[in-house]
């Protein structure tokens, strides 16, 4: 059975950091691109970034560029979130997906093929 499962969310004050994981199992994951995406209370689920299977290429949404960072360790089959100088607006639930053997990166929810549960982010003010 394949899985994605992502940890490290919690609770932390504005500007402070958190690391998220997304550990996949049931197979590898080493070909595919990966992304991180969020979907805040009563909104819909939006990008946040992406890594291509070799980790060349990495695209964010502008609203975390220069304070996340998308990162992925393939011996160890895990996707990983840095996020600094964390802002109330980055509330959600964050969810790893794993898109198509050897595609590039993408902002779309749909070329993704495999998803994790998620993981509750809370940024107080």
């Amino acid at each position: 059975q394949v899985q994605l499962v992502e940890s490290g969310g919690g609770l932390v004050q504005a500007g402070g950091s958190l690391r998220l994981s997304c550990a996949a199992s049931g197979r590898t994951f080493s070909s595919n691109p990966m992304g991180w995406f969020r979907q805040a209370s009563g909104k819909e689920r939006e990008f946040v970034a992406a890594i291509t299977w070799r980790g060349g290429i990495t695209d964010y949404t502008d609203s975390v560029k220069g304070r996340f960072t998308i990162s992925r360790d393939n011996a160890k089959n895990t996707v990983y979130l840095q996020m600094n100088s964390l802002k109330p607006e980055d509330t959600a639930v964050y969810y790893c997906a794993a898109g198509p053997t050897y595609y590039s990166v993408s902002r779309i929810a749909r070329n993704y093929d495999y998803w994790g549960q998620g993981t509750q982010v809370t940024v107080s003010s």
